[in-house]
């Protein structure tokens, strides 16, 4: 379907507008923007985040000229439900969605938690998805994966004793590079001021935590068979899903491709999104 051409194209974040879609029980939020037509790149978000959590810096050089669509998992910000306990679930929910918007066959733009749905949606329906980026992320069975709940919970309370948003301590190294970068990260998620969604509860983020150890601890899944161009990138600090996860990913996706960026941690790509949109733009133009 395209967009009829005296209908302004919106490519920014902030203005995307707020949509529903039901399926299977379940009313799904969700936002759109970016020219219709062609294949659509879907985001998949990170732990206990929801719509507001996608940087623009990100978003938008996508959204020029693909069609985006973002949106919230089962029982998290506005999608109604009870939230899924395990990766898998969160990926047949993500199918359930995708099918109902009448997709057959999307690009996956993921960030951590994201990306490991990512991955189990792809393992389950290889035809869907035609490329994939994996950021700040690993894969089944990775080690170390099963400790982030420990590091989750310190670093929420190190923040809130500071007065900070968790992410600039889970996503951004402490350090002179570090501090800056996640404070200007977290206010860019505050550039949509209307229509905001609901944030994620504990419940969200203990329920999540709680899949991602059994990720973490689950058998090691067979990424040979993937034959989708793959982008893989990270920070080469990252603490919540360890970089040599990255490396591993890399290791075992035939012929994808692999960046990381330095003195960065979880949110290297936020941190240098200035370098890191173009190089996404870039693999999912060609």
């Amino acid at each position: 379907m395209s967009t009829p051409s005296n209908t302004p194209i919106i490519t920014s974040y902030a203005e995307a507008p707020a949509r529903t879609v039901s399926a299977g029980g379940v009313t799904y939020a969700y936002r759109e923007l970016g020219p219709k037509g062609g294949i659509p790149v879907v985001f998949f978000v990170h732990l206990a985040a929801n719509l507001d959590n996608w940087d623009p810096r990100i978003v938008d050089p996508i959204a020029k000229n693909h069609h985006v669509i973002t949106f919230d998992n089962r029982g998290v910000g506005a999608s109604t439900g009870k939230v899924a306990d395990s990766v898998e679930a969160m990926a047949d929910d993500a199918y359930t969605f995708i099918r109902a918007l009448g997709f057959d066959t999307i690009d996956v733009f993921s960030f951590s938690l994201g990306g490991m749905v990512a991955q189990a949606l792809v393992v389950k329906h290889p035809d869907l998805v035609r490329k994939l980026v994996l950021t700040g992320t690993g894969p089944a069975g990775g080690k170390d994966i099963d400790k982030v709940a420990g590091i989750t919970y310190w670093d929420i309370l190190r923040a809130t004793l500071t007065g900070s948003d968790p992410k600039e301590f889970l996503f951004f190294n402490r350090n002179a590079t570090g501090k800056p970068a996640g404070k200007a990260f977290v206010k860019r998620l505050q550039e949509r001021t209307v229509d905001r969604d609901a944030p994620a509860t504990v419940k969200v983020l203990q329920t999540q935590l709680n899949a991602i150890k059994k990720w973490g601890r689950s058998a090691p899944a067979d990424l040979s068979k993937l034959t989708q161009p793959t982008l893989i990138a990270n920070g080469d600090n990252d603490r919540m899903v360890p970089s040599v996860l990255s490396e591993d990913l890399h290791r075992r996706i035939t012929g994808s491709e692999l960046v990381i960026y330095p003195d960065s941690g979880h949110g290297g790509i936020f941190q240098f999104h200035d370098r890191f949109a173009p190089v996404a733009v870039k693999f999912l133009d060609r």
